[in-house]
């Protein structure tokens, strides 16, 4: 199982990753915090993203990624990281980290994490 970042999964979803995290997204199973799901409505919302959360193809590829809860362990995880960032970035790292599933992301300051397990494929 892989943990994917909201812009990996927005990539995703538009048919935008990159031949290694298309081949890596291919063989594994996808799984998301949370707060993925609100940070891609509040992008939408804010024009920011044009994804039609109502297309039932949207629907369809969210309704079989699983999603960890933002529970007590990730958020006292996310304060004790090795960087420093968007919250919603360190919610989602921290994820990653107290499930020990690996990330997806692009993101070069979490990429240099040596707490956060990564998917090195992407």
């Amino acid at each position: 199982m892989l943990n994917l970042d909201t812009h990996v999964l927005v990539f995703a979803l538009g048919d935008s990753l990159r031949p290694g995290e298309r081949s890596l997204l291919a063989s594994e199973r996808w799984s998301i915090s949370a707060i993925v799901l609100w940070e891609i409505a509040k992008l939408t919302q804010l024009g920011r993203l044009s994804l039609d959360l109502d297309d039932h193809d949207v629907v369809r590829v969210l309704g079989r990624v699983h999603v960890w809860p933002i529970d007590l362990d990730v958020a006292r995880t996310s304060t004790r990281l090795d960087f420093r960032g968007d919250p919603a970035d360190e919610i989602i790292a921290a994820t990653s980290v107290v499930h020990g599933i690996p990330l997806v992301t692009r993101d070069r300051a979490i990429r240099e994490s040596k707490v956060v397990p990564l998917a090195l494929d992407a």
